[in-house]
């Protein structure tokens, strides 16, 4: 599916910071103009929660057909390169269990975390008027996991079924014929690019829709909204720092290499994502480290472009915290099959979402684990505006998790080719 260039990267981070002040001083507005109790604020109120709730809309309507392309195109892709080669195969296999075991440690991490500092009490007035998402009992749910009626499924925004299905579509594409599979894909490919128009389209608004949303927030609030949000971020980032130290226990113990020479290799390349919050920028010096962390060029030209592509397993691990303090904060206790089943649905999202910034990719991959887990969208739109923070700890865990399974993936293949005398060279592990 594609990364996207530099320049929109480079735009979108300057929307992404609009929308950040957008908030801060809509926010600020609505709390002042509740302290000296304005007389128009009513008025106010009146437009501006309907334009908030337009712009929330408009972007939650491009979720399922996006999602949906974005799955397809994704499984096929990835199934496509991990037949390629063995590295490939490999890097794949070890994707799925490091986003599975990162999602799953930031589920349990969140838990945890909440139940030591809940979210403040302040936030019971962000919570919406509006019914959660109804999802099936865990007696119940299995046997929903395969759609009747696929159209249903999409229309009713049932994301654990649509989710399975597009997986099943997207594998049985990849055993079809090349001449047949070809434009099914490209079709595909098409729904995603005209859907991320229509997101970009909808995020230039998004300072007015943010502002429109956070001035309500205030007013009826207060900085107790402040305080929630400060909660978020680190709850957030803080689900990211876990997935990149579980990423140095995988190097460590997969990838054999001690955590201080993993750390030496790894740091130029964190220092770019932490500068740029782009993995694609930071490849180049991911590339570089390939031969401190002792792996041929060659594999890490096969396994690099791969993980930039498809593997991002500090998003999926924040995406699932997202979606669980989100429940928190409506009042909702998930249980723990509710929570293993956001955490499933996190994986293949991420594995299908394009390399692009959070502020495009975050309703899209936090949507469907919200809505599998039954926990209202609402909010997204506050969390968006300060998703700059939290991007920042995403993208370096990105980064350290790609070059784990590099070493992982790709150690197997070093060899060092040495001479042998005047004969000729013989070759030998270079470990």
């Amino acid at each position: 599916m594609g990364v996207t260039p530099a320049p929109a990267q480079t735009g979108l981070t300057t929307l992404a910071r609009a929308t950040l002040a957008a908030l801060v001083l809509s926010l600020g507005a609505g709390v002042i103009a509740a302290r000296v109790q304005w007389a128009g604020i009513a008025v106010f109120l009146s437009v501006a929660d309907p334009i908030g709730k337009l712009w929330l809309d408009a972007l939650t309507m491009t979720i399922v057909p996006l999602v949906f392309g974005l799955l397809v195109g994704g499984i096929a892709s990835a199934a496509a390169s991990a037949g390629s080669s063995g590295v490939a195969t490999r890097a794949t296999i070890w994707f799925a269990a490091l986003l599975i075991g990162a999602c799953l440690a930031a589920a349990l991490a969140t838990e945890l975390a909440l139940a030591v500092s809940p979210v403040p009490d302040a936030a019971a007035g962000l919570r919406t008027d509006l019914p959660a998402p109804q999802i099936a009992a865990p007696a119940s749910w299995i046997t929903s996991l395969v759609p009747t009626n696929i159209i249903k499924a999409a229309a009713d925004s049932a994301m654990v079924p649509l989710v399975l299905f597009a997986l099943l579509f997207g594998l049985a594409v990849t055993r079809i014929d090349q001449d047949l599979r070809a434009p099914i894909l490209l079709v595909f490919r098409a729904l995603v690019e005209t859907m991320l128009v229509i997101v970009r389209w909808v995020l230039a608004l998004a300072p007015l829709g943010v502002a429109a949303l956070a001035f309500g927030v205030g007013a009826r609030v207060g900085l107790g909204a402040a305080g929630a949000l400060v909660h978020y971020v680190l709850i957030a980032a803080s689900a990211c720092l876990l997935a990149t130290a579980l990423a140095y226990v995988a190097a460590t113990i997969a990838g054999r290499i001690s955590p201080l020479a993993f750390a030496r290799a790894a740091l130029p390349a964190q220092v770019v994502a932490l500068s740029t919050q782009s993995s694609l920028a930071a490849l180049p010096a991911m590339i570089a480290a390939a031969p401190a962390l002792r792996v041929p060029a060659a594999s890490a030209g096969i396994v690099l472009p791969l993980a930039v592509s498809l593997f991002r397993a500090a998003s999926a691990a924040a995406n699932v915290a997202v979606a669980i303090y989100l429940a928190h904060l409506h009042g909702l206790a998930p249980g723990p099959a509710t929570i293993v089943l956001g955490a499933l649905v996190a994986v293949p999202i991420s594995l299908a979402a394009v390399g692009l910034p959070a502020q495009v990719s975050f309703f899209a991959t936090i949507g469907p684990v919200c809505l599998a887990m039954g926990v209202p969208l609402t909010l997204l739109p506050l969390l968006l505006a300060v998703e700059t923070i939290p991007d920042i700890f995403r993208t370096v865990g990105n980064v350290t998790a790609d070059l784990a399974v590099l070493r992982i993936a790709g150690r197997g293949d070093a060899v060092a080719i040495t001479g042998a005398g005047q004969g000729a060279p013989s070759l030998q592990p270079a470990e």
